[in-house]
């Protein structure tokens, strides 16, 4: 086969990304499977694996990554570090026609790079096939648990970048003591799922919705909603979800019921702009509303949650909102306010690990028809530009990238 040179990128993006593609111990393992590619890791200052560790399996550290064929990085590469002709993979964020990316997306068209977007890989269901929602879901539910433990003076855990990977994270997780207070999680897919691992760690019970609402417990417990649990058709009749994924505009919220009982909601389900928000700023000045503490994993800006204001950063994570002004302060600064954690790149706090369970999924998931044979058109699903031009499958992107979308 036709030797094929791989190069890992060093983040270019500030604040710059620790993450990285591929662990030092996957890349000796992608060179021993295919014995056509080489894999060079660009020099790297803040990547959460030290250029030492790769040298120490022999791999090779470069600075200059301009004889690859294909590039592999986490987030966008800024533009002028773009080289032309290459295959680049990496979250380039234009795909849902991002305003401010349009002059990425208008450069690597310019450049002829063949851009492959890891958000548009997908199986033939529509599937991701490779994605971080786990460790945002980790991290998110982790800090919300930080959040209520500072706001009430209950507990105090390190902050989830200080711990070396997620087992040293479950391991923080022993210290948190809660009184018998009620947690919503809503999404059930890989932030849902990620959210559900930090409170069953922290043995935190889950208990079904319809006890949640109505049950006195003596003990922290926790319901993880459906859709189906907060929604109702306008025209009556039973929840459908195919038709609320196709038409949620023909839904309404039934979510404020949970917020009379709660104390900390974590967001994680995905919130179509079409679909009722999830309560208004209305109902949060209800002396009903009981939430004090969100952590809007998903971050939704002026989204389906009224105090995620903006979103917050890993050294910041926290404000506090009041939703009788509409109006964000600093955090912990009113006991009526809500205090909302609205980190918009969660996975960062934990990048070995992050790095490691999405490189897993690139090897066992994308390599193979990237490198061999694109059997299923998994990547040909995912290839955003090729030859100057969007694919058939972005062309839609056509009047964002002429500027008039």
């Amino acid at each position: 086969m036709i030797p094929i040179k791989i190069g890992l990128l060093r983040e270019g993006k500030v604040p710059p990304d620790k993450r990285v593609a591929f662990t030092p111990a996957q890349v000796e393992e992608i060179q021993q499977r295919f014995d056509h590619v080489k894999v060079v890791c660009q020099q790297s200052a803040v990547r959460c694996f030290s250029d030492l560790e790769y040298q120490a399996l022999d791999l090779e550290v470069v600075s200059d990554v301009s004889d690859c064929d294909i590039l592999m990085g986490i987030k966008e590469v800024p533009i002028h570090e773009l080289i032309a002709d290459k295959t680049y993979l990496f979250f380039s964020h234009t795909i849902k026609k991002q305003p401010y990316n349009r002059g990425l997306l208008q450069a690597i068209l310019k450049k002829n790079i063949r851009l492959i977007d890891y958000e548009g890989l997908k199986d033939a269901q529509g599937n991701r096939l490779v994605a971080f929602g786990r460790f945002a879901g980790i991290v998110g539910a982790y800090n919300g648990l930080l959040t209520y433990g500072k706001r009430y003076n209950l507990f105090s855990l390190r902050r989830a970048y200080e711990c070396f990977d997620v087992n040293d994270l479950k391991l923080e997780l022993r210290k948190v003591n809660l009184p018998p207070i009620k947690i919503i999680l809503t999404g059930a897919g890989r932030v849902g799922k990620g959210a559900m691992e930090t409170l069953d760690t922290a043995g935190i019970r889950k208990v079904n919705a319809d006890d949640f609402l109505v049950k006195e417990y003596n003990e922290p417990v926790y319901a993880q909603l459906s859709s189906a649990d907060y929604h109702a058709r306008k025209a009556g009749g039973h929840f459908n979800r195919e038709e609320f994924h196709s038409y949620p505009e023909r839904y309404s919220s039934l979510f404020s019921k949970y917020t009379h009982v709660a104390h900390i909601l974590l967001g994680g389900a995905y919130w179509n702009p079409k679909a009722p928000v999830l309560f208004t700023r209305e109902e949060m000045q209800d002396p009903k509303f009981k939430i004090r503490v969100v952590a809007d994993i998903t971050c939704d800006i002026n989204g389906s949650i009224p105090s995620t204001k903006r979103a917050s950063t890993i050294p910041d994570p926290v404000y506090d909102y009041d939703p009788k002004t509409d109006s964000v302060f600093p955090p912990y600064s009113n006991e009526h306010y809500v205090t909302s954690m609205a980190v918009d790149n969660l996975p960062c706090e934990l990048p070995r690990s992050a790095s490691q369970e999405f490189g897993r999924d690139l090897i066992d998931r994308i390599l193979k028809p990237l490198l061999r044979k694109d059997v299923e058109d998994i990547i040909k699903r995912g290839t955003v530009t090729e030859n100057g031009m969007l694919t058939e499958e972005f062309s839609y992107l056509q009047d964002y990238v002429n500027g008039s979308a």
